[in-house]
């Protein structure tokens, strides 16, 4: 009886991917977006999937390296103990890190808020053959500062550009960079880990109940769990006003830590796999030239037998 041949892997990893994609087709709403789906799948399935993930990844990575055309760009958003350090942890283990770096965006430094909100991410994107990883990014200018207006004061924005239309002129501004970007050869994938109120409650009584995991927690967690509302509807705002095909967002499930992993690195591996990367390939030049230092390698070897090979004269 004849094996049955495996499917592409795209479309072996496509009910991971096609279901928590938002690239701007249809309108968004965030209430449609499950926080516990688990996509038919247990946990030890999951891991097998996430484990697959990694090698497809590591064997990607190399060849996007080595072809030093595309680079891509990951950024990472979501409320406190949605799952972003450590999923970013999982997914990358095992891959070469000269080839990857992690950024993560904190409160800007005194440097920084004397440039536009979008130079400190720009300075940082990763270079051709690199993937880059924002954790949390410029979106936080749509989100944090959103929530807290107050920021904007200390921004030095000239008093009579903050309008109440600052946020579409951000959202336009952030798709024209993107846009730009995706036309200059990277790759850009969005995921928001969508965790419910409840999941971040027990996460956060889990870091203070771990001596290991204290260190996580801030009181300005807890001050910021009480705007968990408007940052709902801050977050719906952003997906629905900045997704594009050129940088779609995905709404990743993120209460099971494990099933939220399988989509983003099964997202990943989607987007590296249809760019066809290839290891380049060697010119003729080059390749007769290897044949010579090979020759001449193999020689060595041959000569060094023969000195072992000599018989020892006494003197």
């Amino acid at each position: 009886m004849s094996k049955k041949p495996s499917q592409p892997l795209a479309a072996e990893l496509r009910p991971f991917v096609a279901p928590f994609r938002c690239d701007g087709s249809s309108e968004f709403h965030l209430k449609s977006h499950q926080t516990d789906e688990r996509g038919g799948l247990d946990k030890d399935k999951g891991e097998e999937i996430l484990k697959a993930n990694r090698k497809r990844l590591s064997e990607f990575q190399e060849k996007l390296y080595a072809q030093d055309r595309w680079s891509l760009l990951l950024i990472f958003q979501g409320m406190d103990a949605a799952g972003k350090d450590s999923a970013i942890k999982s997914i990358f283990d095992g891959v070469n890190p000269q080839g990857c770096e992690v950024h993560s965006f904190k409160q800007p430094s005194a440097l920084e808020l004397d440039h536009d909100f979008m130079w400190r991410s720009a300075i940082a994107l990763p270079e051709r053959g690199r993937i880059g990883i924002f954790n949390r990014s410029y979106y936080e200018e749509c989100l944090v500062v959103r929530v807290h207006p107050e920021i904007l004061a200390g921004e030095k924005i000239p008093p009579r550009l903050v309008t109440r239309n600052i946020w579409r002129e951000r959202f336009e501004d952030i798709s024209a960079f993107e846009r730009y970007l995706a036309r200059n050869g990277t790759v850009i994938l969005k995921f928001f880990l969508n965790v419910s109120k409840q999941e971040q409650r027990e996460r956060f009584l889990d870091r203070l109940e771990q001596p290991a995991k204290n260190w996580k927690f801030s009181m300005a967690d807890v001050s910021e769990r009480a705007l968990w509302g408007k940052y709902q509807a801050a977050y719906q705002e952003v997906v629905r006003h900045t997704s594009s095909a050129e940088a779609p967002w995905y709404v990743v499930p993120a209460d099971h830590k494990w099933f939220a992993r399988v989509v983003i690195g099964s997202v990943i591996v989607s987007a590296l796999d249809g760019l066809n990367l290839k290891f380049p390939r060697v010119d003729p030049a080059s390749v007769e030239e290897f044949k010579q230092v090979r020759k001449a390698l193999e020689n060595e070897d041959k000569k060094l037998a023969v000195r072992k090979a000599a018989p020892v004269t006494a003197r």
